[in-house]
């Protein structure tokens, strides 16, 4: 098909700190000026609207998976990872991601998980304010996820920068990305020595080593998987319970409507995730030629998928600027689509209902502060956040 479009052009550096404070309008901009626009200063063309978005991500015959960092030092790290490779080798590779990570796996760890948000929450309520982001949407994911891969001593407490400098690296060769590669190296080494042995009994750490010695998995993907988990089993998570907090805080009629139907938790935590997606913006290679909406994106190119853009759509939300517990989008792209769709997406949605149902049994009500925001190339979250709670009585 001949195309008769032009191409959609904008000056926008998706990764600056003006972009990355409020992305919001930067995105209903691009979004308004079409489905696909090129983006000459990140080399890259943006995917701004929900069907186009979702189609791109369905389709990785076309919109390749080996170039979904910013930068090629990233891009080349990643090969022969489930996070950067295609099908067929993909299958593989994620069936050894998410073997602990399947709904049977999740489900033993349920009341456990349940069980520490409570006494998380049971504790903060006592205090009565608190920083919302490092005493609970920090210190309970970082609690469950070292718990689960069995991390003990110096490593544990390196957890949280590790899984912080492995997201920003991904962004273009900007000074946060530079100086975010040698404590992400940090964790690859880590990772690609650490032993069984260094590892809690009993722990998911421990059965990806085992699987090993069953022949289920070659000896040299173990430390691969535990990098992955450390690497992407936080910082999405931590941005998404933050963000929960914040914007419950802000609206709260509807903690209101929350709590007075418990059965709204799944919802609420959908809606938090289309309202704020996590992740900013990965990228694809385009394999071939294609046409968006009459648009051509030459083969080799790389597109941004701008997941947050795509959840504001009112395309495909009515009213999508607002906040609504009830509105419960199931097909929301804050965890991506399709086989990359996050793997890790079961667990923190057990993280976080756990957090919201403990947070409707202990709290009447709460208020939040004016919060920090997180500069990060890659996730969206804040840094801190006065919290105020007025306890059940």
């Amino acid at each position: 098909m001949t195309t008769t479009t032009s191409p959609a052009t904008a000056e926008l550096d998706l990764f600056s700190d003006e972009v990355l404070s409020d992305r919001d309008p930067y995105f209903a901009q691009l979004r308004d000026i079409a489905s696909v626009v090129h983006l000459p200063v990140n080399k890259a063309w943006a995917l701004t609207r929900y069907d186009v978005i979702r189609d791109a991500l369905g389709a990785p015959e076309v919109f390749s998976s080996t170039k979904v960092a910013w930068n090629d030092d990233m891009n080349n790290a990643l090969r022969g990872t489930s996070l950067a490779t295609d099908p067929p080798d993909h299958a593989a590779l994620r069936a050894a991601l998410t073997e602990n990570l399947s709904p049977r796996a999740l489900r033993t760890m349920k009341a456990q998980i349940d069980a520490k948000a409570d006494a998380v929450v049971a504790a903060l309520v006592e205090k009565g304010s608190f920083d919302g982001i490092a005493e609970l949407a920090r210190a309970f994911p970082l609690e469950v996820v070292a718990d689960m891969i069995g991390i003990q001593g110096t490593a544990r407490d390196n957890v949280l920068r590790w899984g912080d400098a492995a997201f920003n690296v991904l962004g273009p060769m900007n000074p946060r990305t530079i100086e975010n590669f040698p404590i992400a190296g940090e964790l690859f080494g880590w990772a690609t020595t650490v032993t069984a042995g260094d590892l809690t009994e009993g722990s998911m750490g421990r059965a990806i080593f085992a699987a090993a010695e069953r022949g289920v998995i070659p000896q040299e993907a173990c430390g691969h998987i535990i990098h992955q988990y450390v690497a992407a089993g936080m910082d999405t998570t931590i941005a998404s319970i933050g963000n929960a907090l914040n914007h419950l805080g802000r609206n709260p009629e509807q903690f209101a409507i929350l709590r007075a139907d418990p059965s709204l938790v799944p919802s609420t935590f959908n809606e938090v995730l289309r309202y704020e997606s996590p992740v900013h913006a990965f990228g694809r290679l385009v394999t071939k030629d294609t046409e968006i909406d009459g648009t051509l994106v030459p083969a080799g190119e790389q597109v941004a998928i701008l997941y947050a853009a795509g959840n504001r759509d009112p395309r495909h939300y009515a009213d999508p600027d607002a906040f609504d517990v009830r509105r419960n989008p199931v097909d929301h792209l804050g965890f991506g689509y399709g086989i990359h769709g996050c793997a890790g997406q079961g667990l923190a949605r057990l993280e976080a209902h756990a957090v919201l149902t403990a947070l409707i049994t202990r709290v009447e009500a709460f208020e939040v502060g004016e919060g920090t925001r997180q500069i990060s190339n890659m996730t969206r979250s804040l840094d801190s956040l006065p919290v105020t709670i007025t306890a059940v009585a």
